[in-house]
């Protein structure tokens, strides 16, 4: 079996109604609980949207320095993942598929080592 993470960056997402994004959580929710119920599913959650919430560890000085906001500033940013285990690639690429036609916008499949 290998992992795969399957993640979207949030500007892929673009702009919809709120009741467009309501359907499209009750899709993928459903997509979520099939890989569960398949057992490939490890782990899938959103990310958090607020930049300036997020936390930074460097130790790139020689000394561990923990900071607010994003690392260094970047036209895009992880919106959310989910992590698969499956026997090849091809499987990985199916569960990728569903996950972008359950949300409606791109999906990055790559294996985890």
């Amino acid at each position: 079996m290998s992992q795969y993470i399957i993640y979207f960056n949030q500007q892929w997402v673009g702009d919809h109604p709120e009741e467009w994004f309501v359907e499209r959580g009750r899709l993928c929710n459903a997509v979520v609980d099939d890989m569960r119920d398949a057992g490939v599913l490890v782990f899938a959650a959103g990310v958090d949207e607020d930049l300036d919430a997020a936390i930074t560890a460097d130790d790139t000085g020689g000394e561990l320095e923990f900071g607010t906001g994003p690392y260094a500033p970047g036209e895009q940013y992880i919106g959310g993942l989910t992590i698969v285990d499956v026997p090849d690639e091809e499987t990985a690429r199916m569960w990728g598929g569903r996950i972008a036609e359950a949300c409606g916008w791109p999906q990055q499949i790559r294996r985890v080592y």
